[in-house]
């Protein structure tokens, strides 16, 4: 599948930074870090089923936001690739009724794929309502618009305590030429005072085929990860 240069998203979020530019002294920041037992992306593993380590560095001032995140990678296809980059920015805000919306991009980067061209950009849109009792419920459309693919997620959560907190995903990706795959997620969260530990289960119908590498790869797995928010 051809993909994309990140540079058309990179000039999208520079548009958006420079006009908020007056005004980054007064925004905020944050970084995150993280160590999971697998990189798992939308259904599929990211890493070869290696642990992945992976952190990134947020500003926001107002609705705006921009942000970077970076994990190793192993596609297990031969080549030389083992960094993803992601570069993002967008506008995000909630309505009078308690509705949150949000509106980006993102560039994924892959740096060190020398010959390859794997770089392709996604914009997105999502809303979002968070119940008084706790329940959450949100949705999500990404469009690649260059090679005309689509995802569609739809996520639900509930905070048993101010600690621990549950979710799931339902996601379906669409690929431009026929083919597409549904994946879904359950996993539970708990926040403790200086790490949030998550353990998730994944899982897809994509159909293997005969290939035993392949079914390999596309297996249902369990990832938990250690994060810290800086």
């Amino acid at each position: 599948m051809k993909k994309v240069s990140y540079m058309k998203a990179l000039l999208a979020v520079g548009i958006v930074a420079s006009a908020a530019a007056p005004a980054l002294a007064e925004g905020e920041w944050s970084g995150n870090v993280a160590i999971g037992s697998e990189y798992v992306w939308r259904g599929v593993t990211q890493s070869n089923g290696d642990m992945a380590i992976s952190g990134g560095i947020d500003y926001a001032n107002g609705m705006f936001y921009a942000g970077t995140w970076a994990s190793n990678v192993d596609f297990e296809d031969g080549s030389d690739t083992n960094v993803e980059l992601d570069l993002y920015g967008g506008l995000a805000s909630e309505f009078a009724n308690g509705v949150t919306w949000d509106v980006g991009v993102v560039g994924y980067i892959y740096p060190d794929s020398e010959s390859e061209d794997l770089d392709f950009i996604e914009v997105y849109g999502g809303l979002g309502y968070a119940f008084e009792s706790g329940f959450e419920l949100g949705g999500y459309v990404y469009v690649d618009p260059d090679n005309e693919s689509f995802y569609t997620e739809a996520t639900a959560a509930y905070a048993l305590s101010d600690m621990f907190s549950v979710d799931g995903s339902v996601g379906n990706y669409n690929f431009d030429g026929g083919g597409d795959y549904v994946n879904f997620s359950l996993g539970a969260t708990a926040s403790l005072e200086m790490f949030d530990l998550d353990l998730r289960y994944w899982s897809n119908d994509i159909d293997a085929g005969g290939n035993p590498v392949t079914k390999d790869l596309l297996e249902d797995r369990v990832v938990f990860t250690i994060s810290r928010s800086m």
